[in-house]
C-alpha cells in the first residue's frame, strides 16, 4: 500500500464519508448522532486528545447521547495512538463489543482484479438513494429504518451506484471521495444474483467512477465475523489495515 497512513488520520478521513446527522467537536473527539442508524454515526470517535480531563469529557459525552436519546458509545480504532484512552475505558468498565475490520486497497491493482463481465448489467449513478435503490441495501440482516435516509445523504463527493437487468435491480453500493480516498458502504447484491460474479462487477464499476474523480486508494469496514465478505475483499487486493471496535458502559 503506497503512503502509509495510521489508522486514526484514516478514521478522520472515513469520518467524512459517513457522518451522523448531528455531530460536536469536544477537542479532538467527535460526538455524533444520528438517530441510532448505524454505529459509525451515533457514537464518539477519538481522534486525539478531548481538551479536558477524561472524567470531565466523559460527563460531556454522556450528556450529549442523553439529548439524543442514545446509550454512550465509543468507536474505538485499535493502535497505539489509542492504547491508553483504551486501557482507561477498560477500568471504567466500558466493554468492546462489535469487533470489525478497516480494510484498504490502492485502486489500480483492485481496478484490475475487477474487469467489466460481459452479460453483466449496466450501472446507474445518482446523487441521492431513489426507493428503489434504498430497497436493495439491506444493512446486517434487515430493511432500513426511515432514518438511514439522512445518514446515508450526509456526505460530500457522493454516489449511489446501482446495477439492474430486465429483471431488476441486482446490486448497489454507495461511494464518496475524500482526500483521493474511495470509500465503499453499503454493498448489497441481490440472494439471487450471488456467487455469479455481480459483486465483483459492481465493485469495478465504483473504483472505476471514483477513480476517473481523483481517488487513488479505497477503504471499506467489514465485520471480523462476515468471514464471506473478508474473503471477497481479499480477492481484490484489499488487506486489513487495522481493527476497530465498540465501546459502551456495561
Amino acid at each position: 500500500m503506497r503512503g502509509a497512513i495510521g489508522p486514526v488520520e484514516l478514521e478522520r478521513i472515513a469520518s467524512h464519508g459517513w457522518r451522523g446527522t448531528s455531530v460536536e467537536a469536544l477537542g479532538d473527539w467527535l460526538l455524533r448522532a444520528g438517530s441510532g442508524f448505524t454505529g459509525r454515526a451515533n457514537s464518539v470517535l477519538p481522534l486525539g486528545f478531548p481538551g479536558c480531563a477524561l472524567d470531565d469529557a466523559l460527563v460531556v459525552v454522556e450528556e450529549f447521547y442523553r439529548r439524543h436519546e442514545l446509550t454512550p458509545m465509543f468507536q474505538m480504532p485499535v493502535g497505539p495512538e489509542t492504547d491508553s484512552l483504551q486501557r482507561d475505558l477498560t477500568d471504567l468498565g466500558w466493554a468492546p463489543f462489535n469487533h470489525s475490520w478497516v480494510l484498504v486497497a490502492d485502486l489500480d491493482p483492485a481496478i484490475a482484479a475487477a474487469p467489466p463481465a460481459a452479460g453483466l448489467p449496466g450501472a446507474t449513478f445518482a446523487d441521492r438513494p431513489s426507493a428503489q435503490w434504498l430497497a436493495g441495501y439491506v444493512y446486517r440482516g434487515a430493511r432500513l429504518p426511515a432514518s438511514a435516509v439522512a445518514v446515508l445523504e450526509n456526505a460530500d463527493n457522493l454516489v449511489f451506484c446501482s446495477l439492474a437487468d430486465a429483471g431488476g435491480q441486482v446490486a448497489v453500493a454507495r461511494g464518496v471521495v475524500t482526500d483521493g480516498w474511495l470509500g465503499i458502504t453499503a454493498v448489497t447484491v441481490d440472494d439471487t444474483r450471488r456467487r455469479g460474479g455481480v459483486g465483483r462487477h459492481l465493485m469495478g464499476v465504483l473504483m472505476r467512477w471514483a477513480h476517473d474523480r481523483g481517488a487513488r486508494r479505497a477503504y471499506l469496514q467489514v465485520a471480523d465475523e462476515n468471514v464471506a465478505a473478508l474473503g471477497f475483499y481479499d480477492r481484490l487486493g484489499f488487506v486489513r489495515h487495522h481493527p476497530y471496535h465498540y465501546r459502551r458502559p456495561s
